[in-house]
């Protein structure tokens, strides 16, 4: 028989902590003096702050420095979370400026290759080129505003008839 631990299915990286992603707006569970805090950082940094100041009203010296302690490392957590975000926004900035950069410096080598490119080319007069002929109503003749002529079709050949006006028999009897 097989044990159950080969058999675990859909479990898998069950223990492992989340990588990244955003702890700005993650929910986290604290477990503190007073038992769980659950909320954002931002919101478990105020419930700390507000047991700290509760704690100083009761005289409770250590329960007011636990909890300024506990809502000093979720600041710093914070802190941290938003130094990353921010990195992370100017490298995108960065790299959308140097694409802007580069599609800016291909535009201009395009255009300047353009213009080379007609300055080059010999100048043409406009009444030697091949233009269309314009109609009487100032409109260009194209094939589709031309009628359509018929070709005659091939006729089939007709039988040899005789003088009398009968076909001849001796054609057809071959």
């Amino acid at each position: 028989m097989r044990s159950s631990k080969s058999r675990s299915r859909g479990n898998k990286n069950r223990n492992t902590r989340p990588t990244g992603g955003n702890i700005i707006n993650r929910v986290f569970d604290s477990s503190g003096p007073d038992g769980k805090v659950r909320g954002t950082p931002q919101q478990i940094i105020d419930k700390y702050n507000q047991l700290h100041r509760d704690a100083q009203l009761s005289n409770d010296r250590v329960a007011a420095e636990n909890f300024a302690q506990h809502a000093e490392h979720y600041t710093r957590m914070l802190a941290e979370a938003l130094r990353e975000v921010e990195k992370a926004r100017e490298e995108q900035e960065e790299e959308n400026r140097r694409r802007q950069a580069e599609r800016d410096r291909e535009r201009s080598e395009r255009l300047k290759a353009q213009e080379d490119a007609a300055n080059s080319s010999p100048s043409v007069d406009p009444a030697e080129s091949d233009q269309p002929e314009l109609a009487d109503n100032g409109l260009v003749e194209t094939p589709e505003s031309q009628p359509k002529q018929r070709r005659p079709r091939p006729r089939k050949p007709k039988p040899e008839t005789a003088s009398d006006g009968e076909p001849d028999q001796t054609a057809a009897a071959e």
